[in-house]
């Protein structure tokens, strides 16, 4: 199909879905601003509730639609290569990002699952509205939590203003709509790219859950765990498509 034949409701439906689901990110940030309750265990408890919500919200992406679609498109090498590349791209991005001070790990994993789970819904859209509307919905999800926790970070460890954090997070939103057209247009027709996109951005989306959920003990290595996630996911995957 050529990009010109795409429906207009289609495209309609893509960038409206992906707009509602970025505009999570700045909506994030604006309770983050706004939060203080009293009080103060009752404000720990509800970031540490923010947080917990989002995690829940990365996993059943990765569970419910990215990995069981994912895999529909690929062999199961293939899958299994794609869903370890996000895992280790995010491990790189997270080493990179440590050695430059961390400011910016919350808002990078962020956009590294965000525009990936856009372009696999815009996609979708085409071919199983439903599901690209229950992941526009997950996207949504995950971003709320996900940019109430990157305004917190970037106030703490960066001399950035409020204002300036939350204008930022506004440009981003429009990554969204370009990131669904670019999977309604081109990927549709590219089944097996569109598993890869889907399987990398769930392997990523597993690590970063681990990474910044899991045990809160000191670990001087605080990327085994993630990395081991992933391991332990792949292994999931392998023993289902060998039963299927």
């Amino acid at each position: 199909m050529e990009p010109g034949d795409v429906v207009l409701s289609e495209m309609t439906m893509a960038v409206l879905y992906a707009s509602l689901a970025g505009a999570a990110i700045p909506l994030g940030g604006m309770t983050a601003r706004l939060e203080h309750i009293q009080p103060e265990w009752l404000e720990t408890e509800f970031r540490h509730s923010v947080i917990a919500f989002g995690g829940g919200a990365l996993l059943a992406a990765v569970a419910l639609v990215l990995v069981p679609e994912g895999m529909r498109h690929l062999p199961t090498w293939k899958a299994l290569a794609a869903f370890g590349s996000g895992g280790g791209a995010f491990f790189m991005l997270d080493r990179l990002i440590e050695r430059g001070g961390g400011s910016v790990a919350q808002l990078m994993a962020m956009l590294l699952d965000f525009v990936p789970e856009a372009m696999a819904m815009g996609a979708t859209l085409a071919t199983e509205p439903a599901v690209g509307l229950l992941l526009a919905i997950l996207i949504a999800l995950q971003n709320y939590p996900e940019g109430f926790n990157a305004y917190r970070e970037l106030r703490l460890t960066t001399k950035m203003r409020a204002t300036t954090v939350l204008v930022a997070f506004c440009a981003l939103v429009p990554l969204g709509p370009a990131a669904a057209w670019l999977g309604l247009v081109y990927l549709r027709s590219a089944p097996d790219v569109l598993g890869a996109v889907m399987l990398f951005a769930a392997g990523g989306i597993l690590y970063f859950t681990f990474e910044d959920l899991a045990p809160q003990a000191y670990l001087e290595q605080h990327w085994a765990p993630p990395l081991g996630a992933v391991s332990g996911f792949m292994v999931g995957m392998l023993g289902h498509a060998l039963v299927s």
